[in-house]
């Protein structure tokens, strides 16, 4: 059987998609998120309190549908991603990725030789795709996609040459680092941080590479994609529960 992506597939079919962020350390949480019709998954290893065996379980309970698992690394090593590749994720994203260098250096983590450095050990991966060793090893270059998040100055200066990178797939701007490189932590509404946004969205929007953000609820995806951006990270785990929480809780009585 050939491993193919999901996500590929509905890109090129011009469709917008929606993921969210798993920073427990549950399968059962990532059962239940992929259950609910996202179109993927970032399984989060690098602010989250996942381990690998973990990361492993929830990528194995994701095949509940065509939900597809990602792993967001430590940090844009080549040891950190070649784990999370065997177990089986399809996706890997990559924080601070600053310069071309940085995003070729990425994209070559998760490609065999002779086109990148990943070295071969699929044992998990194969049976979470439904195929074998050496057709996953055949297929994996084309099928993983490789995720850079834009979350410093200094990827804003290089964004041309970061999107010209051959092999990125995304550029995902992620506002809230981006907003400390800045120097406005968390102040999205101020001048340099709009303009900075703006400056990238341009660039990536008329590059091959897939537009990304981050909304915090549906009306901000919806502003989103009603600008371009086709790869939304919608919220996170904890967002989500303690805002159903809060939601049951709030309206009730509290002596």
């Amino acid at each position: 059987m050939n491993l193919v992506n999901p996500l590929r597939r509905k890109l090129t079919e011009g469709r917008c998609l929606f993921g969210t962020l798993a920073t427990m350390p549950s399968p059962q949480l990532a059962q239940l998120f992929a259950g609910c019709g996202f179109d993927w998954l970032m399984i989060d290893m690098e602010h989250g309190t996942i381990g690998i065996e973990s990361a492993q379980a929830m990528i194995a309970a994701t095949a509940v549908s065509d939900c597809v698992p990602l792993v967001r690394v430590a940090w844009n090593l080549d040891w950190l991603v070649k784990p999370a590749l065997d177990a089986g994720a399809l996706g890997i994203v990559f924080p601070m990725i600053r310069t071309a260098e940085d995003a070729a250096a990425a994209v070559a983590c998760c490609r065999y030789p002779p086109h990148g450095t990943r070295g071969w050990g699929p044992f998990h991966a194969p049976s979470r795709w439904g195929t074998d060793a050496l057709s996953y090893t055949r297929d994996a270059d084309a099928a993983v996609m490789r995720i850079a998040l834009i979350e410093h100055v200094e990827a804003i200066a290089n964004i041309e040459a970061i999107v010209a990178t051959e092999g990125l797939d995304v550029a995902l701007i992620a506002p809230f680092d981006l907003s400390v490189s800045l120097g406005v932590p968390g102040r999205f509404d101020e001048p340099v941080f709009r303009e900075a946004v703006a400056a990238a969205e341009r660039v990536i929007a008329d590059s091959p590479v897939v537009l990304g953000g981050l909304a915090r609820d549906a009306e901000a995806a919806r502003a989103l994609t009603a600008r371009g951006y086709r790869f939304v990270l919608l919220a996170y785990d904890v967002m989500i529960i303690e805002g159903a929480a809060r939601a049951l809780l709030d309206p009730l009585p509290r002596g």
